[in-house]
């Protein structure tokens, strides 16, 4: 690398991740659910960053910023989210949107180098009001009915309400301009142990899987718990849990060496110890990069759940609530990362899938799309206990500037 170019300012980066983790602090992470005054204010202090980079940008109507250039040449698209899972941690999402602002600080100031990165924070990314429902947005993907009916998943809020709480309601949601954008680049922290059990510094994301999400519903009968005798019971509690063993049991054998499943929640009606569950609700979810392998899981989760619901004198229903089909990253993005990697980080990079969805994933089916991961300390996320040791946060900022550097200029 010429020591002549500029680079990430690691203090400035750290700066601004800690002054966003003051808003909505909660334990050693943030509590800053989409639409919580401590959201709102995050977005605001990203609106007043923005000119720092050359950039101008407001919140539109769903909840979006975008700083936009007047640079003359190419520009990039690169971002992330502000807002949290409920009680979690500090750098899923402000990471990625501070790596932009910072590599639009660098890039866009600096007249030597033509073209312009410009900066996205997408709003609910965590789903507490949909899936991805900024970047989705922003791609055309949202209706006006989609936003109509959408319901906060913790407290059932309306989002119309909540827009209009945050001082949104009423303005314009912003559009994708095509081909305004050579590509969009991501970062995030892995969320899970292979770089830091590697001892590797950057994870070049290859794929982002899909999720696919149901919702089972067992009807059996509710009834006395202590008059009832057992073999008389249609008890759907019992079924559920059969289901969960079952699907423990039967799914290896059917899918890939990266599939995962996991069953969220049980919600048992009426949910009183002394009555037979005569509802019993599963939240159940699928991911995968191969979108053969979730097909032929749903196969066999539909198959075992009628088998189950037979046995147990029930009934069930099998609804997929959502389908997020999975996305490659584009090839020239992950080669990019891969040389900025070796020339500022001393090669240390692997390719990986990301298990996690991602907006990129939604950017992707637009335009070219990479990402970048950096380590998680023991792997942990969605927890506050979630963190990234300082040298690895700067070594991927500087990462991030010089792909963004690399993009630019090819």
């Amino acid at each position: 690398m010429n020591d002549l170019r500029s680079k990430a300012d690691g203090a400035r980066v750290l700066a601004d991740l800690n002054a966003l983790r003051a808003l909505g602090a909660y334990k050693t992470g943030v509590h800053r659910p989409t639409f919580s005054e401590p959201h709102v204010h995050s977005l605001q202090w990203l609106v007043g960053k923005l000119p720092e980079a050359g950039l101008a940008g407001e919140i539109d109507g769903i909840g979006n910023v975008l700083g936009m250039s007047t640079k003359a040449g190419l520009r990039l698209l690169a971002g992330s989210h502000l807002e949290s899972q409920n009680f979690a941690g500090w750098l899923d999402g402000p990471l990625g949107v501070i790596y932009a602002l910072e590599a639009a600080r660098v890039i866009n100031l600096d007249p030597g180098i033509k073209g312009a990165v410009e900066v996205a924070s997408w709003c609910d990314e965590e789903g507490h009001f949909g899936h991805f429902l900024g970047s989705r947005s922003y791609v055309g993907d949202v209706t006006e009915q989609d936003i109509d009916t959408a319901r906060d998943r913790t407290n059932g809020r309306a989002m119309r309400e909540a827009l209009q709480a945050a001082g949104l309601a009423g303005r314009p949601r912003k559009i994708v301009e095509r081909g305004r954008h050579i590509g969009y680049l991501e970062a995030h922290i892995e969320q899970g142990r292979t770089l830091e059990g590697s001892r590797l510094g950057i994870g070049v994301v290859t794929s982002i899987i899909g999720i696919w999400q149901y919702e089972i519903t067992f009807t059996g009968e509710q009834n006395h718990a202590g008059t009832t005798r057992m073999r008389d019971r249609r008890d759907a509690g019992l079924a559920a849990a059969r289901l969960c063993i079952a699907i423990d049991d039967r799914f290896p054998r059917a899918a890939g060496p990266r599939t995962v499943w996991t069953t969220g929640r049980i919600t048992l009606d009426p949910g009183a110890p002394s009555i037979i569950p005569g509802r019993a609700e599963m939240l159940f979810q699928v991911r995968d990069d191969d979108i053969a392998i979730v097909e032929r899981l749903e196969t066999l989760l539909r198959e075992t759940a009628t088998e189950i619901a037979a046995a147990s004198g029930c009934s069930v229903e099998v609804d997929r609530i959502r389908t997020g089909r999975p996305a490659m990253m584009d090839e020239k993005f992950q080669r990019a990362i891969e040389e900025a990697t070796s020339d500022v980080a001393g090669g240390k990079s692997v390719r990986m899938p990301s298990g996690a969805g991602h907006d990129a994933q939604v950017l992707a089916a637009i335009m070219p799309a990479g990402m970048l991961f950096v380590p998680s300390i023991d792997g942990i996320s969605h927890h506050w206990n979630e963190n990234t040791d300082d040298a690895d946060i700067v070594a991927g900022a500087e990462v991030f500037v010089e792909t963004c550097r690399r993009l630019l200029s090819s």
